[in-house]
């Protein structure tokens, strides 16, 4: 045997999934394929430590595999652990307003705790957190990482870019303390160092402002932050260093802007039209439309410190995003899940699901949002260049939610996930 195929046999030996035998057995009742939408029923998942080995109807295990740990979900319908897209775990929904200025990242990333167990236990076991101060993020995915906590998956951006005065700047405070936001940057190559120390500094995604955004002070939401020169230095250079950009965006002038620079997704798309719908489907562009939160700003946001014109502005926002919404999943754009927790309770993500359904969107879209299309989106992949995540399959981390139920038929069953795994290991159960 030469060099070469050695390698190649070793590397095929040492990969997670493929070759090794299986150590443990789930049998589902009812496993949900989100490529197909099928619901497939007697299936045994067979894991090998953290992933998934394979997949084979119950009938066709081995005496072998018969007799291996079992954990028993007959009674259950299986699907992929969710993702959400747009998240914020340290980011206190308490804390809006002038009290996020009590808030220090040491702060914000102890939160982060309690914030990323509950969102485990929603059932959400990947999540994209899109901004956070002083890279409390960073802290919290390696926490998790390592263990040392329980949590999601998770990309992060660290501190989200903007120029002076833009969405992610502290606004807050008179001139006086010139406060600045950590990721403000004008002027092309400004821009092009703040995307390199974010990821110098962990960041694994690049998320920048393109618009004003409803829960800032005094920025307008339909007006671009960004030129569009600016724009395309930041993409090119978070493209060559290997990472996404997430562009939030309400207004329509900042959505083309973001579109024509070549960002990988466009976060909330408020006043998104027609002609931006047609660009966004033929540049591959992902939406990540969050349709729950109004309700939550709404209803709750006073109490929770939001200032009266971001109250006045979400007014001018919520509704017709939701008929915007409607108006992409009719012309087919590429859709992902994102909900902004943090801006509402952690915890609560899954609420968004039938939303989703009443404006526009079937079940299995909506799940196929919160599963492959988030991955696609994430492009979180193994050594084979397979999904590491939002699917059920082989060389995928064993990730996965169980409910009693059809949520093909009862979307909000996924509101209320009595059981989590996570890693082939039970993170929450009835």
């Amino acid at each position: 045997m030469n060099t070469a195929t050695l390698l190649a046999v070793t590397a095929l030996l040492l990969t997670p999934g493929v070759q090794a035998e299986p150590d443990q057995l789930i049998i589902a009742g009812r496993l949900l394929d989100v490529r197909s939408g099928k619901l497939l029923p007697d299936q045994a998942i067979l894991l090998e430590q953290d992933r998934v080995h394979s997949i084979v109807a119950l009938g066709k295990l081995s005496t072998e595999q018969q007799a291996l740990p079992r954990t028993d979900l007959s009674a259950y319908t299986v699907l992929p652990g969710l993702i959400d897209m747009h998240v914020h775990l340290t980011a206190n929904p308490s804390a809006h307003g002038y009290r996020r200025l009590q808030q220090t990242p040491a702060r914000q990333a102890l939160f982060g705790v309690t914030a990323a167990a509950a969102t485990l236990h929603a059932g959400f076991t990947t999540v994209r957190n899109l901004g956070a101060a002083g890279f409390a993020d960073v802290a919290l995915r390696d926490a998790i990482t390592a263990g040392e906590i329980t949590g999601p998956r998770m990309r992060v951006s660290g501190p989200g870019l903007c120029m002076t005065g833009g969405h992610c700047d502290n606004n807050l405070l008179p001139h006086t303390y010139q406060a600045s936001g950590d990721g403000v940057a004008n002027g092309a190559d400004a821009i092009r160092a703040k995307v390199r120390s974010n990821m110098k500094y962990g960041a694994d995604v690049i998320k920048f402002t393109a618009t004003g955004g409803v829960l800032s002070r005094n920025t307008d939401v339909n007006a671009s932050q960004y030129s569009l020169a600016e724009m395309q230095a930041l993409v090119a250079e978070a493209h060559d260093r290997g990472a996404s950009v997430a562009a939030h965006a309400h207004g329509l002038r900042g959505i083309k802007r973001a579109l024509e620079a070549g960002v990988d997704s466009i976060e909330h798309a408020s006043f998104i039209d027609d002609d931006a719908i047609k660009l966004a489907k033929s540049r591959g562009t992902y939406l990540v439309m969050d349709v729950y939160v109004s309700d939550y700003i709404l209803q709750d946001g006073e109490a929770a410190g939001i200032l009266p014109e971001s109250l006045a502005k979400e007014r001018t926002v919520g509704q017709l995003q939701r008929q915007n919404f409607s108006k992409a999943v009719k012309a087919g754009v590429k859709m992902a899940y994102g909900t902004d927790a943090g801006v509402y309770t952690h915890g609560l993500n899954g609420r968004q699901l039938n939303y989703m359904v009443q404006w526009g969107m079937t079940p299995l879209q909506a799940i196929q949002s919160a599963t492959l299309h988030a991955a696609e989106l994430l492009n979180w992949r193994n050594e084979q260049g397979q999904l590491n995540v939002g699917v059920l399959e082989p060389g995928a981390y064993a990730d996965m939610v169980a409910i009693a139920g059809n949520p093909l038929e009862q979307i909000t069953l996924l509101e209320q996930i009595p059981l989590v795994i996570k890693g082939g290991k039970a993170v929450k159960a009835p």
